[in-house]
């Protein structure tokens, strides 16, 4: 699986992208970079899916993830996984903002998709 290194070794990568996954999980929404925001979003949706699966394994496997935070992962298994059992992926959005004004890096929201409009 090819993936972005983000300018960090290994562990400070594995430890930026599940701080920022547990922050969109827990806020809905975050501001942030666009390519964070690309690879952050596979990991907010890849813990979705774990509640919406609901087996202890599945908890087990959000919860190494996402360091033993045991509020995030009872919001994903007991909120999310009701919130989006009638959709198939798809559980975020990006929508994009101006450029950063020290570096040009181009700003996004990352948020979470409100299922209530059917």
């Amino acid at each position: 699986m090819a993936y972005r290194k983000l300018g960090r070794d290994n562990k400070h990568r594995r430890s930026m992208l599940a701080n920022l996954t547990k922050d969109v999980i827990m806020n809905e929404r975050i501001e942030t970079t666009e390519t964070r925001a690309k690879e952050v979003r596979k990991f907010v949706d890849k813990m979705i899916t774990y509640g919406k699966d609901g087996s202890l394994v599945a908890r087990r496997k959000a919860l190494a993830f996402l360091h033993n935070d045991n509020e995030v992962v009872k919001k994903v298994f007991d909120e999310l996984a009701v919130r989006y059992q009638n959709r198939n992926g798809g559980y975020t959005r990006i929508l994009k903002l101006t450029e950063r004004r020290g570096d040009d890096a181009l700003m996004v929201i990352l948020e979470l998709v409100n299922e209530d409009t059917n």
